[in-house]
């Protein structure tokens, strides 16, 4: 699976990016136009078939995104 995180400060977007890594693929990239994003930086975040995203919901972020062929899927959105 593949998701798109993005985040209201760099540093939370570092801060995801390590802990991230530690379960699957995760790489810093500016955030793609169609979504908006306060920081202008997203994790792309790729891990197993099986992987439940709410495991990361204590994490500081904006939005999560499952990636689709069709687009993106907002799976959790925080203030």
């Amino acid at each position: 699976m593949t998701f798109l995180i993005t985040f209201h400060t760099h540093f939370d977007a570092n801060v995801f990016m390590r802990k991230a890594k530690t379960i699957g693929t995760a790489k810093l990239k500016p955030v793609p136009r169609v979504l908006s994003s306060s920081c202008g930086t997203c994790v792309d975040f790729k891990t197993d078939e099986d992987f439940d995203p709410s495991t990361l919901q204590d994490m500081e972020y904006e939005d999560f995104y499952q990636v689709l062929e069709e687009g993106y899927k907002l799976l959790y959105h925080k203030d």
